[in-house]
């Protein structure tokens, strides 16, 4: 018999919604949401080339290694249009996952945006002042040290989402960078 587990409940639980929103399938939507589609849009001048990137067990490891990340996704799918790409990303914050989509320019964060909020709590971070802080970021240090150049101020009661918008840059830093060296 087949035993489903709270953590195994939560992973799939995202697992299904990134599918629906990658489908094109429609989910209850916020009033503040952005549609992937006018994200995209919006972070490019000229048409970007809609990719691929598939995670392999070593490129996996080499997250959970240098990002502290157990990142279990097979694949992701971004945008780049030279040495600019986009990123839409699912981090859980506290319970909901938080659909974060960020645009990379050379190796900083040109943007970082909250597409989609679902937590009860913590909605602060969808806010100007709170994601404009990423602007710039670059990621720094090498294995377990890699971290944000930017020092990210923290919201009273919205630790995990914060902590979620943080690992989400980190990642897509660290793709951008992998499929700048490798194609």
């Amino acid at each position: 018999m087949f035993h489903l587990n709270y953590r195994m409940f939560r992973k799939l639980a995202s697992e299904v919604c990134l599918l629906a929103w990658l489908a094109g399938f429609a989910l209850p939507a916020a009033a503040s949401e952005t549609s992937a589609t006018d994200f995209i849009d919006q972070a490019f001048n000229e048409q970007p080339q809609a990719k691929t990137l598939w995670l392999t067990a070593d490129l996996r490891a080499q997250i959970s290694r240098d990002l502290n990340y157990d990142f279990h996704q097979m694949r992701v799918r971004y945008w780049r249009s030279g040495a600019r790409s986009a990123w839409i990303l699912e981090e859980v914050g506290k319970e909901q996952p938080i659909t974060l989509g960020v645009v990379i320019d050379g190796d900083a964060i040109d943007e970082l945006r909250v597409l989609a909020y679902r937590e009860s709590r913590g909605g602060e971070i969808q806010q100007g002042y709170f994601t404009r802080q990423f602007h710039g970021a670059v990621l720094e240090g090498e294995g377990r040290k890699a971290r944000l150049s930017n020092s990210i101020d923290g919201i009273t009661g919205a630790t995990l989402s914060v902590r979620a918008a943080q690992k989400v840059a980190k990642l897509a830093l660290f793709l951008h960078a992998h499929t700048q060296q490798n194609g």
